[in-house]
C-alpha cells in the first residue's frame, strides 16, 4: 500500500495512519515486513508469518527517526526508542533500541527517499506529546529542532557531571534533535551571571545538568532580569548530576517512573527532555531580616536536615551516600533549635479567625513596609508582590496559626516530592499545586525515632508512623524566626545565614521540563 493510505482499524493501536512492505534492516538481504503505523506504535508483522504483530514499537518510548539513501536506489528510515526494560531484580530502566527499515519500492532512488521520509517525518510527529488547545496554557512541547544550553558544573555531586553528559546524555538528545552548546560553570554564581545577560532568544531551554544548587542560581539570575516574566518562561530542565538530586528524582516521580537513581535516574530525565514536554512550577519567595529576597524551587530548611546537607559537603565525592555519613554524625550531636514557627494554612485550621478584609501592609519587591500599587501603576518589570506576607518588623496577622511549641529538631519547607533521591518527603506534592509543604520535628524525639522515620521517608511512609513529634500541614506562607543565630540555613540546599526568615508561595511562576 503507498505511503499515506489509510486503512480499517486495527485492534489496539488505533486506526491505521501509514502501511507498507519494506525491509527489516538496512541491507539488500533483509526480510521483508509488514508496517502499520497508528497514532500510539508501528506494528511490525512478519510478511506471510501469523497474523498477531511480531513487535509492537511504542511511540511513547520513541525520542527520534531518520530518513537515509542507501545502496542500490533503496533508502531507509530508522527509529530510536528507549523502552522500559525490567531487570530479574531492581526497577525497570530504559533501554536503547534502533529499528531500521529498508525501502525498495523500485528503481526510482527520488520516490524511495521521498517515502523514507514521509514515514520518519510522521513517526517523529507522533512521538512528540500531543497538548490540547485548552491545556496550551499550562502545557507546551519543545521545538524540532531544538535548540539548548546547557549550563554544567564539572564539580558537582562526586565530579562526573561533564563525563556522564557526553556519555549518557547528549547522544540520546543529538537522536532527538536537540542540538546543545554546553557552558561550563568554573566558580560560584557563574551560572547566576551567565543566565542574567544572555540572550535568551537563541535558546528553546536552558538545561541544567548539576545538583539542585546550580538551579537555584539559574532561578535566582533570570529573576534579576528586567525581562524576568518573559525569561521565566523559558522552559528549565533539570538533568541529575549532583548528590541529592531532589528535583530530578521529584520530575522522575511524577512521569509515573519507579525509583531509580545514578544513571539510570540521568536516562529517564534525558527521555523526558527528549520527549520535550514542558509544564509551569511554582516559586516560593523567601525574604530575610537582612533584607534578601530569594525564590525557591525545592525547600528551605533549618536545623537537623539542613546541618546533614551542609556538614556532609565535605563527603561529596561519595556521591549520595555522603548523605548517609552526614545523618548518622548530626544524629550522634542532635540538637535542639529554638525560636517561633508560624504560617497560613491552605484550608483554615478549626477555630482558626477567617481573614481580615484589610490585609496589613504586605512585602513588594523585597522591599520591607511596601505597599500593594494602584491597579495599573505597578512598575514595568516589578517583581511579584508577596501579598500574604508583612513586614518581618510585624507580627503575622492574626488569622495566622503560630505553632506553641518553640523547640524543634527541624523546620522543613518543601515545594517538591522529594528531598533526595533517596528521601519522598511529599508524596502528594506536584510541581504547581499552589502549596508549601511544611515538616516540622518537636524537641524531644529520641535518636531511635528520629532514624526511624528517615528510614521510612524512601518510601514516603513516614507520616504512617505516627510519630507525635513529627508534624506536617499543607500551607501558603510561613516565617521562621529563631531566638539566637544558631544552626544552618538552607535553600534549595544552598547555605543561608541564620536569621528570621519568611515566604509565600507563587503559583506556575516557571516552566520545567515535565514528563506529565
Amino acid at each position: 500500500m503507498a505511503a499515506g493510505r489509510r486503512a480499517p482499524p486495527e485492534p489496539g493501536g488505533g486506526p491505521v495512519l501509514l502501511q507498507g512492505v519494506f525491509g527489516a534492516g538496512a541491507t539488500p538481504c533483509a526480510a521483508p515486513c509488514s508496517l502499520l503505523l497508528t497514532a500510539a506504535e508501528l506494528q511490525v508483522r512478519r510478511s506471510g508469518g501469523s497474523p498477531g504483530a511480531e513487535a509492537s514499537l511504542r511511540l511513547a518510548d520513541c525520542v527520534g527517526s531518520a530518513a537515509f539513501p542507501a545502496a542500490a536506489a533503496a533508502a531507509c528510515f530508522s527509529l530510536v526508542l528507549y523502552p522500559l526494560r525490567g531487570p530479574r531484580w531492581g526497577s525497570p530502566s530504559r533501554q536503547r533500541l534502533e529499528r531500521t527499515f529498508r525501502v525498495a519500492l523500485g528503481p526510482d532512488a527520488e520516490r524511495n527517499l521521498r517515502v523514507a521520509q514521509a514515514w520518519s517525518r510522521r513517526i517523529r510527529q507522533l512521538a512528540l506529546p500531543a497538548v490540547s488547545p485548552r491545556d496550551g496554557d499550562s502545557y507546551g512541547v519543545l521545538p524540532r529542532p531544538c535548540r539548548a544550553l546547557v549550563l554544567l558544573n564539572p564539580q558537582s555531586g562526586a565530579g562526573h557531571a561533564l563525563e556522564d553528559f557526553q556519555a549518557v546524555a547528549q547522544p540520546m538528545l543529538a537522536e532527538a534533535d536537540i542540538a546543545t552548546t554546553v557552558f561550563i560553570t568554573e566558580r560560584p554564581h557563574h551560572a547566576y551571571e551567565k543566565v542574567q545577560d544572555e540572550d535568551l532568544s537563541q535558546w528553546d531551554t536552558l538545561v541544567i545538568m548539576s545538583g539542585d544548587g546550580l538551579l537555584y542560581e539559574v532561578v535566582n539570575g533570570l529573576m534579576e532580569r528586567p525581562d524576568w516574566a518573559d525569561a521565566m518562561k523559558k522552559p528549565l530542565c533539570i538533568l541529575p548530576g549532583g548528590s541529592g538530586n531532589a528535583l530530578a528524582a521529584s520530575i522522575n516521580y511524577y512521569a509515573g517512573n519507579d525509583h531509580v537513581t545514578k544513571k539510570k535516574l540521568l536516562t529517564n530525565c534525558t527521555f523526558i527532555l527528549c520527549k520535550g514536554l514542558h509544564t509551569q512550577m511554582d516559586l516560593v519567595s523567601l525574604s530575610t531580616a537582612s533584607g534578601k529576597r530569594l525564590f525557591s524551587f525545592l525547600g528551605f530548611g533549618w536545623g537537623f536536615i539542613s546541618d546533614v546537607d551542609i556538614d556532609s559537603e565535605k563527603y561529596r565525592r561519595l556521591g549520595n551516600a555522603r548523605f548517609t555519613v552526614g545523618t548518622l554524625q548530626c544524629l550522634a550531636k542532635l540538637r535542639v533549635y529554638q525560636g517561633r514557627l508560624s504560617y497560613l494554612p491552605t484550608v483554615p485550621e478549626q477555630g482558626t479567625p477567617s481573614p481580615p478584609g484589610d490585609p496589613q501592609a504586605p512585602i513588594a519587591n523585597g522591599q520591607a513596609g511596601c505597599t500593594n500599587s494602584p491597579a495599573g501603576t505597578v512598575a514595568p518589570g516589578a517583581l511579584p508582590e508577596d501579598s500574604l506576607l508583612v513586614p518581618l518588623s510585624q507580627p503575622v496577622p492574626e488569622h495566622w496559626t503560630v505553632v506553641p511549641e518553640e523547640e524543634f529538631v527541624t523546620v522543613y519547607a518543601i515545594y517538591q516530592s522529594h528531598l533526595g533521591t533517596n528521601l519522598l518527603m511529599a508524596p502528594s506534592a506536584q510541581l504547581h499545586d499552589g502549596c508549601i509543604h511544611l515538616f516540622y520535628l518537636k524537641a524531644g524525639i529520641s535518636r531511635v525515632a528520629l532514624l526511624r522515620i528517615f528510614l521510612a521517608m524512601a518510601k514516603g511512609t513516614h507520616l504512617d508512623l505516627n510519630c507525635p513529634h513529627l508534624c506536617y500541614v499543607r500551607v501558603q506562607a510561613f516565617r521562621l524566626e529563631p531566638r539566637v543565630a544558631s544552626g544552618i540555613m538552607t535553600v534549595d540546599g544552598e547555605a543561608l545565614t541564620c536569621e528570621p526568615v519568611q515566604g509565600q508561595v507563587h503559583s506556575r511562576l516557571c516552566r520545567i521540563i515535565s514528563g506529565s
